[in-house]
């Protein structure tokens, strides 16, 4: 799905509606003594500052800040919505569904699904809309990916051994996990580290979509291989493992090696060598009649070597 990202202007009610935080945060707005069309217009005029400020912040040229290491601890920065200057039109083409694979486990309802490990700091922002392109409120996003090694935490898989290379500490931990529920722009974020890789796989994130109990939409995100190699071969933790054997996304067996770019986030470095990544995501309008076991026809995941630093790991999806 193309993002075009043109500005677009809020009528009056439009900048009431999504500027009513500022006027908790702006006491220099008084409403005593004052027209209500002169409280519209600063509000306005509010909104169009926020808007630039945002803007700039993702235009911003922090290329010669080395990347942050430590973990989701080391984030400092206040992240701008990506989506503020995002038109959808009014015709959404649905997200690409792809496997679900064997290594989904239990998960909890997080921002922060690091659990206190090591690696880049990531702001994943997510948003969720219609066919119509209208947002998706009370959606819960449910996401899961490997640790900076290749290798998932959990220990209710399907293949757990397969997942965890065996790692016990791994299937002891709920690491790289977690749900939030979109709020009334559809939205989401969560705290979390790169991923790492593993063989026949790019570096990737799992995603599914559920409301009401039922999954509309089970699907992956990838990254630009420049920026998968740059940070594997060079920054703390990736690079004890390198990029020996590394899989590039038209080469994955799950991304379309024709249409992989489709499934890329955009991303950017922020001033404080933590990394901002987001998505927009088309939902259908029914829940998925996707059944796949991942132990079936379908998903012959089977055996394949743990993923760490002394080797690739096995073809997981």
């Amino acid at each position: 799905m193309s993002q075009q990202k043109t500005s677009r202007m809020l009528n009056r009610r439009q900048a009431i509606k999504k500027t009513g935080s500022f006027m908790l945060a702006a006491p220099f707005v008084s409403l005593a003594g004052c027209k209500w069309e002169d409280v519209t217009e600063e509000l306005e005029n509010q909104q169009s500052s926020y808007s630039s400020s945002t803007a700039a912040l993702l235009n911003e040229d922090n290329s010669g800040v080395a990347w942050a290491t430590g973990g989701t601890a080391s984030m400092s920065v206040i992240y701008p919505n990506p989506f503020e200057s995002t038109d959808l039109g009014s015709a959404c083409t649905l997200t690409e569904s792809l496997t679900l694979g064997p290594c989904y486990s239990r998960t909890l309802d997080r921002e922060d699904i690091s659990e206190g490990r090591d690696g880049l700091p990531v702001r994943l922002s997510f948003m969720v809309v219609d066919s119509n392109c209208n947002p998706v409120p009370g959606a819960i996003v449910d996401i899961w990916h490997c640790d900076p090694y290749g290798v998932y935490s959990g220990d209710d898989m399907s293949a757990v051994d397969f997942c965890t290379g065996g790692d016990t500490e791994a299937q002891a931990a709920a690491w790289f996990r977690g749900t939030q529920t979109t709020d009334s722009d559809g939205r989401v974020n969560f705290n979390t580290c790169f991923p790492g890789w593993y063989q026949g796989r790019a570096v990737h994130i799992h995603l599914q979509f559920i409301i009401n109990g039922e999954t509309y939409l089970v699907s992956q995100v990838g990254f630009q291989d420049s920026l998968n190699l740059e940070i594997l071969a060079n920054e703390p933790v990736y690079n004890e493992r390198g990029i020996n054997g590394y899989t590039y996304n038209n080469s994955d067996t799950v991304f379309l090696s024709s249409e992989y770019e489709i499934f890329l986030c955009d991303t950017q470095k922020m001033s404080d060598g933590s990394m901002l990544a987001w998505k927009t995501f088309v939902i259908p309008d029914e829940p998925s009649s996707n059944d796949e076991d991942p132990d079936g026809p379908d998903g012959p995941w089977g055996p394949g070597g743990p993923g760490g630093p002394g080797g690739p790991g096995g073809g997981r999806p």
